[in-house]
């Protein structure tokens, strides 16, 4: 099983046009952890949410990187 962010708008699209990182993680534990050091980067790029995948199964949905 493989872990991924998927990387959307305020709106909940995919965020596609533009260069982000493209990691892929053996647990959700290493995905969660390494979204800790990097949502500030992403937020900067301008995605304002992710979604967490397990293969293409959404384990959750819709989670914000603003501080709210």
């Amino acid at each position: 099983m493989t872990w991924r962010w998927r990387y959307e708008d305020a709106h909940g699209g995919e965020v596609t046009d533009r260069p982000l990182p493209r990691e892929v993680f053996p647990s959700q534990a290493d995905a969660e952890s390494w979204l800790g050091e990097n949502w500030r980067d992403l937020l900067a790029s301008g995605v304002e949410q992710v979604a967490l995948l397990e293969e293409d199964r959404v384990e959750y949905a819709g989670m914000s990187l603003r501080a709210e």
